[in-house]
């Protein structure tokens, strides 16, 4: 799943770098409107690739990690089901 998102957020980058750098290089010398248009959708890409990134995926168990309260650390695993208590 890392891998995945990692790959996801250098593509959005390297097109949003590629979007900056092409518009001012050569775009402008053909339509400066076009260039500021690229300029904007460049400017929103940043923002997705971060919620890419952080995204979690189905199999990303965050709340795994023990709280540091053993009774509360026990409630969570009996309701995901590692642990049955039985008393």
């Amino acid at each position: 799943m890392y891998a995945r998102r990692r790959r996801a957020y250098f593509l959005l980058m390297g097109g949003c770098l590629f979007l900056f750098v092409s518009a001012w290089a050569f775009v402008r010398l053909w339509s400066v409107p076009a260039a500021v248009a690229m300029c904007v959708v460049a400017m929103v890409i940043p923002p997705v690739a971060a919620m890419v990134a952080n995204r979690r995926g189905p199999d990303d168990r965050w709340w795994d990690d023990p709280s540091g309260d053993p009774k509360s650390d026990e409630w969570w695993d009996e309701l995901d089901g590692k642990r049955r208590h039985e008393d």
